[in-house]
């Protein structure tokens, strides 16, 4: 399952944009003036580091402790004035410092929340990269990994050597967290520690810790894993944590992570509940579970799993997404087009959303409600082929045999060595009245793939239309001795028999039919 309430129609929310929200250009406005320059020297006086920092309602600049590690003194440049600075608070496990600098003239920042942060939303980094005095950089969130308090944040905005310490701002100007890690040989991996550990840094003084072992270097390690898919790799990074820690949440959350991902239902379940033992207000963990739980088929306990999730926080997009995955996997497709349209109220522009929804809408019978959903996928991403596949289905099924075409063929242009879409080409062309298309269409599905029992019945099918009953028989014939169970393919056998005047072999092939499928009113 990586795969608002229900309304006759789609309101198309993807062409409003959020109250209130800023442009690149007005966020700059507002919030570079709180960006500064943080200076580090050792105790020959020399510069050891270059970083960036942010001012804080309380008078204090917050910065990342890796930029001030090798220091004695340092100092602040802003607005071409440096200023002393002096060691506030220093958070040395999660890499969050504060510096205390008399007499900086700069305002302070806003402070937002990840808590409620989503996947898409547009966020901006600026910070001094290369020494350069507040540069902006645009992206979006592309991930949020749960952490005490938080959501560790990674972002398409891009992070450069000096960037550390710098502000990744929301649409509204508002704080998000600092920008601290990136991942040179990835494109466009960048991270940011969230807003809630600058928050806590007054009641969460750590002391320096041996290089290597602290909580954000492993989560580092972790998330750069989790970005390469390499989940045997993250699984020994857990394993090897929560025999250390037995007590960290996020580690038996990670290694929960990297069990299902690796398809041991069982284990990923044991560890997401021993992350939720820890830390039962883990929403993420919730989810993950919930998710463990409807891959190994388990489905009731999956939907409360993620109820419980959905409980602790409300506003997660995709909780109420992978809720309604699970919904449809129990063919509750109504309270499935709920789920999916309460994502879709947090997270317009969430395309897999849109994109279940219109599976969800096919699957209740409701195709024009279906292929407005699959179209709104695809203003999102049109390089979605399985949106276009789907769409050209839905189509197919309401008689829109042009518009299916349209989109099959879109799918095509995408992904032509697939067979499925050669498939429902052919059929498409089969409704369309084009038998000879459908002929063509049918066959590049087998050239791909000749044990396709579908293939071979859709070629059949088109034969059938065609007048071609010889034909006919023989293609559904193939499909039969590929997937003798398959009723379609002995009721168009039985009808190319009968055209064919073959009236008793008509007869026993419609009883096949109708012994598979006795609700088979072609049959």
């Amino acid at each position: 399952m990586r795969r608002v309430s229900p309304a006759l129609f789609i309101v198309p929310l993807l062409l409003v944009a959020p109250a209130g929200a800023e442009t690149a250009s007005q966020v700059f406005q507002q919030v570079s003036p709180s960006v500064v320059v943080v200076l580090t020297y050792n105790a020959d006086g020399k510069a050891t580091e270059l970083g960036s920092g942010v001012k804080l309602p309380d008078g204090s600049v917050a910065t990342n402790c890796h930029v001030l590690k090798d220091g004695t003194t340092y100092r602040v440049r802003y607005r071409g004035k440096v200023y002393p600075a002096s060691l506030d608070k220093t958070d040395w496990n999660r890499d969050v410092c504060s510096l205390r600098v008399p007499g900086l003239p700069a305002p302070p920042v806003v402070l937002g929340s990840t808590k409620t942060l989503q996947v898409g939303a547009p966020v901006y980094a600026i910070g001094t990269p290369e020494g350069l005095q507040r540069t902006l950089s645009e992206g979006i969130v592309s991930s949020l990994r749960p952490v005490r308090g938080g959501s560790y944040i990674q972002t398409t905005a891009a992070i450069s050597p000096g960037s550390s310490g710098g502000g990744l701002f929301d649409d509204h100007g508002r704080l998000l967290g600092l920008t601290s890690f990136f991942i040179s040989k990835g494109q466009q991996l960048n991270f940011a520690l969230p807003v809630e550990w600058i928050e806590a840094l007054p009641q969460h003084v750590t002391p320096r810790v041996a290089s290597g072992t602290s909580e954000v270097e492993w989560i580092n390690r972790a998330v750069a894993l989790d970005s390469r898919k390499d989940w045997q790799g993250l699984q020994a990074l857990a394993e090897q944590r929560v025999k250390v820690q037995p007590n960290s949440a996020i580690a038996w959350f990670a290694l929960g992570e990297a069990d299902d991902d690796l398809g041991q239902y069982a284990q990923a379940i044991d560890a997401e509940r021993q992350a939720l033992q820890i830390d039962p207000q883990l929403a993420q963990a919730w989810n993950d579970l919930g998710i463990a739980y409807d891959d190994a088929g388990q489905y009731a306990q999956a939907i409360e799993a993620i109820r419980q999730a959905l409980q602790i926080n409300q506003q997660d997009a995709k909780a109420w997404y992978n809720l309604g995955s699970a919904y449809d996997d129990t063919g509750q497709h109504v309270q499935a087009i709920d789920a999916y349209r309460r994502a879709l109220q947090i997270n317009p522009r969430f395309a897999e959303a849109w994109y279940n929804l219109g599976g969800a809408y096919h699957h209740a019978g409701q195709y024009a409600q279906a292929i407005e959903a699959f179209l709104q996928a695809l203003k999102i991403n049109p390089k979605l082929a399985k949106a276009w596949y789907n769409l050209g289905i839905a189509y197919g099924e309401a008689g829109q045999y042009a518009q299916a075409i349209d989109a099959e063929r879109q799918a095509l242009q995408i992904n032509p060595k697939d067979a499925d879409d050669w498939n429902n080409l052919g059929s498409s062309y089969i409704g369309a009245g084009q038998y000879a298309q459908a002929i063509a269409a049918c066959r590049q599905a087998l050239r791909i793939n000749l044990q396709d029992a579908m293939a071979w019945n859709c070629l059949g099918a088109a034969y059938v239309h065609a007048g071609q009953y010889a034909q006919a028989i023989a293609g559904e014939r193939y499909a039969l001795r590929i997937n003798p169970q398959l009723a379609e393919a002995w009721t168009n056998l039985g009808v190319a028999y009968n055209n064919a005047g073959q009236h008793a072999q008509a007869i026993d092939a419609f009883r096949q039919a109708l012994q598979i499928n006795p609700q088979d009113a072609y049959a």
